[in-house]
């Protein structure tokens, strides 16, 4: 008999048809007469009871029926006459695929600490939560493809080895076929890469920008999605080693046409999530977080803010001279704003999300257009409750002398990267773009607190199980 999803019989609710469902069991009570198993398969946040009879079943097949247990169950689907579901199986046959000790099972019908589920992040999409949160980051995912392409935009791959550092920041690891036991070494007493794979010195990209600009010469408008690596030493709730990007560049496209697809584009995400997530975002809302969806909808609801970086440095300098905050780090004009600021902005100030501008060009990277004051440029951070920043962009400097000049002053290799300044030398025009940190989206929509729970593997400082 073919088998249908759980998701699909809450949908259609064929009564009095004979299913056929598969999955985990995550609980399984009852008495001598009855059992009554909860089933699973992942489809949805709703587990299917199963009512099997004892006097029906073999009672060593009922016994090995134990939490984390797959099963196949074949039965009538009826309306539930028992309080908190309105459908349920009445089994005609039941067949084990696999047994789950519960002696060693780690995911038993208790409570388990997020901490705890990251030491077995191999079964913790098997919880409730995890569920959940891994369901919302596929709709996530489709829904971004689905924007930009029904936006005119094209999937650009960008390369995920790379011998340019994008930031600037040389956090980077680096990839190598060298016996790092046996580096061999030039005249100069530095690393020889000449029998190395690439023959030069390679590392994981931390962002697609630098080529996704190259695309967007020639094809208009693209995106990349992918995934961006950074040998950041950062054991905190919003750092990862391995995080996903999305990385949009717009040939034409100015610093205003650029803060407008940036706030279109979160406001389609959230309100995709609440339109196609809903489900599992209650069962988030009621068990973490009972402001979330009311979060959701308020972001969706609301202009945001465009604020000049000056204007912001003025609110925050006030808000400290007169009381209204306290900030663990200094703020002034030049400071390089920090997550306790981004939040005051957006969650005391405004209450409503902020896209800051016009930042000071010696704390932004070489490729942002310069202002005519000839301190700032044009860079724009999307600021978001209880995130911070959740988007950074900028108008990208198309001016050739003015990038190399000021690469120069950064000590960004131009004769290395001569590809990249090329596309100033033929046929530059003005053109932006931003990157969005996936994960950082998905805790805003989950409402989760920390980076580790909305990837299915993270991998952070010291980490790299599963």
């Amino acid at each position: 008999m073919e088998r249908m999803l759980i998701k699909e019989l809450i949908k259609t609710a064929p009564f009095g048809q004979q299913v056929n469902i598969k999955g985990w069991v995550r609980t399984k009570r009852g008495s001598k007469y009855v059992a009554f198993i909860a089933l699973n398969d992942g489809s949805c946040i709703t587990s299917l009871q199963v009512v099997a009879p004892v006097d029906k079943f073999d009672p060593e097949l009922l016994k090995s029926v134990t939490t984390g247990a797959s099963l196949s169950v074949t039965g009538t689907l009826v309306e539930s006459q028992g309080k908190g579901q309105t459908m349920e199986v009445q089994a005609e046959e039941i067949e084990v695929y696999g047994l789950a000790d519960p002696e060693t099972y780690p995911l038993q019908k208790k409570g388990h600490t997020l901490e705890f589920l990251r030491e077995v992040a191999h079964l913790r999409p098997r919880t409730n939560t995890f569920g959940a949160v891994f369901r919302i980051r596929h709709n996530m995912a489709y829904a971004i493809h689905k924007f930009f392409h029904d936006r005119g935009f094209y999937y650009f791959h960008t390369p995920l080895i790379t011998a340019s550092d994008a930031e600037g920041a040389g956090q980077m690891f680096q990839v190598t076929t060298l016996d790092v036991n046996n580096l061999p070494v030039g005249e100069d007493g530095r690393v020889s890469y000449d029998a190395d794979f690439f023959g030069t010195e390679t590392n994981l990209t931390v962002s697609g920008q630098l080529e996704g600009e190259l695309g967007a010469m020639a094809l208009g408008a693209i995106y990349t999605f992918g995934p961006t690596f950074r040998a950041e030493n950062s054991n905190t709730p919003r750092h990862l080693a391995e995080f996903w990007m999305i990385e949009p560049e717009v040939a034409f496209y100015e610093i205003k046409e650029n803060m407008d697809l940036a706030e279109d584009f979160l406001k389609y995400l959230v309100n995709w999530a609440l339109d196609n997530c809903s489900d599992d975002l209650r069962f988030l809302n009621d068990t973490y977080d009972e402001t979330l969806i009311d979060r959701l909808r308020s972001v969706v609801s609301t202009d945001f803010v465009r604020l000049g970086y000056t204007e912001g440095v003025k609110i925050l300098e006030e808000a400290v001279k007169s009381g209204e905050a306290k900030f663990e780090f200094p703020v002034y004009w030049g400071a390089d704003l920090a997550a306790e600021h981004e939040r005051f902005l957006v969650e005391h100030h405004f209450k409503r999300p902020v896209i800051l501008t016009d930042y000071p060009k010696e704390i932004k990277a070489f490729y942002m257009k310069q202002n005519d004051d000839g301190k700032t440029v044009r860079a724009m951070d999307v600021l978001f409750p209880r995130i911070g920043e959740i988007i950074g962009g900028s108008q990208r400097e198309e001016d050739y002398d003015k990038l190399v000049t000021r690469s120069r002053e950064m000590g960004i290799p131009v004769e290395k990267m001569y590809w990249y300044f090329d596309t100033r030398r033929f046929g530059t025009v003005p053109h932006s773009g931003f990157g969005l940190g996936f994960e950082r989206l998905i805790l805003f929509v989950t409402g989760m607190q920390n980076i580790r729970d909305v990837i299915p593997f993270p991998r952070t400082p010291k980490n790299a199980s599963f």
